[in-house]
């Protein structure tokens, strides 16, 4: 699907448009994560829109700039990329169609219209708002912007992988949640050509288990159901070319209950004031409840990936 030549280029091209997010040691904590290694958040909830998201879409846009219609760019998301498709839409001065399932978090409906997007309520998990959004293609002629299933967007994720072996050289094991793979896929094809002796390890909302399913059944199936309330990671059914580097590049999958990702929204804020959306906060739901998945390793990654209010105030 890609190699890092593809994410070096994608690298340069959205380099004007989107940041390079810090990393942070978690030290002094009142209540410390069960683990001995060092653990560095790579903070991407500080990138453009509050996701790597950004970084996917912006590279889309950009090595197809001559490719959007009048009917704009629509796509389906449970949250953060119809955000970053909608921001990346208003800086080509075009329509941004969202088609978003029920369990959206209404704080991220109202940023995508702050970018004077669309946005549309079709079904209560992503698999259906997709077909929403593929119609809609269909009948207008909008450029459809897949949140995973691209090689471009793919490609886009795939810097942050770049990013992160360059803050932190001394990384044992790097720790990613999954919603449709995409960035699991992007990062690991980065992590693994750079310094394959790095361990990456992916998370799942055990309600939305779409890559763990495919590891154990050793091939792409499709979920009977999605029960996450985790929109942003809940996905029926991942692509086949995402399986295949999935497969060649993650070492596990790990799986863990939204209420875990919740705690672990509420850890994230009470200890360092970080405001991370559920699935931001599924690397550190993983480490307090998988230890012994990153034992004698020295430092791991946390990628906190998206910003939002679900641990504040709760």
């Amino acid at each position: 699907m890609i190699v890092l030549d593809d994410i070096l280029a994608a690298r340069t091209r959205i380099a004007p448009f989107t940041r390079m997010t810090p990393v942070m040691t978690a030290t002094a904590m009142r209540e410390p994560l069960p683990l001995s290694a060092d653990v560095v958040f790579k903070l991407e909830l500080f990138q453009v829109t509050g996701s790597f998201k950004a970084r996917g879409a912006m590279n889309r846009y950009q090595a197809d700039r001559g490719g959007i219609p009048a009917a704009g760019i629509v796509t389906a998301s449970g949250g953060n990329h119809g955000l970053a498709v909608a921001r990346t839409a208003h800086a080509a001065g075009a329509r941004a169609t969202i088609f978003v399932p029920s369990a959206v978090r209404p704080e991220k409906v109202e940023k995508m219209r702050g970018w004077n997007a669309d946005v549309r309520i079709a079904g209560d998990e992503w698999s259906i708002s997709n077909e929403a959004a593929l119609a809609f293609a269909a009948d207008t002629g909008a450029k459809y912007f897949h949140p995973f299933a691209d090689p471009l967007v793919v490609a886009g994720q795939g810097t942050l992988g770049v990013e992160i072996v360059e803050q932190i050289p001394d990384l044992d094991a790097i720790v990613v949640a999954i919603g449709g793979g995409g960035l699991i896929a992007g990062l690991s094809t980065a992590v693994k050509a750079l310094k394959p002796e790095i361990r990456i390890i992916g998370v799942e909302p055990e309600g939305s288990p779409t890559l763990h399913a495919c590891m154990e059944a050793g091939r792409k199936v499709r979920l009977d159901a999605v029960t996450s309330r985790v929109a942003t990671m809940s996905c029926r059914e991942t692509d086949e070319r995402i399986y295949d580097i999935v497969r060649a590049n993650v070492d596990e999958i790990v799986l863990v209950s939204d209420q875990a990702m919740l705690e672990a929204s509420r850890w994230l804020w009470s200890e360092f004031g970080i405001a991370a959306d559920l699935s931001g906060a599924a690397s550190v739901a993983a480490l307090r409840r998988w230890p012994e998945r990153v034992e004698g390793s020295r430092r791991v990654c946390a990628l906190v990936c998206g910003a939002g209010s679900d641990g504040i105030g709760s």
